[in-house]
């Protein structure tokens, strides 16, 4: 499992900085932010809940059930929008409701 940051996307707003607990994303020299401690990510999501604009990504390594693929998140007023895509290009989409999923 591992978190990506899509240099592209990232608009350097530093929310991903800010909220990670383990202070795990950095800036660059660009003003984009990255892992700089990929391997110490624990994989909490907080910081792809919190980008702005999606640039934040999940992959599921092997481990996780021999899925693999991807997992992004994007809020839609009160709801996540939680988008899985498999290694293969199916893309599957959960809908959580915001308000339910900060109780846990």
């Amino acid at each position: 499992m591992s978190i990506k940051i899509d240099q592209q996307t990232c608009v350097g707003c530093q929310r991903c900085v800010n909220i990670c607990p383990g202070s795990l994303p950095a800036m660059n020299e660009a003003g984009k932010a990255f892992m700089a401690y990929p391997k110490d990510c624990w994989g909490c999501m907080a910081c792809i809940k919190e980008c702005p604009v999606g640039a934040i990504a999940y992959f599921l390594g092997p481990d996780m059930g021999g899925l693999g693929g991807t997992m992004k998140a994007r809020r839609d007023g009160q709801y996540w929008n939680w988008e899985y895509t498999s290694p293969t290009g199916e893309s599957q989409t959960i809908v959580v409701n915001a308000q339910e999923s900060n109780k846990y």
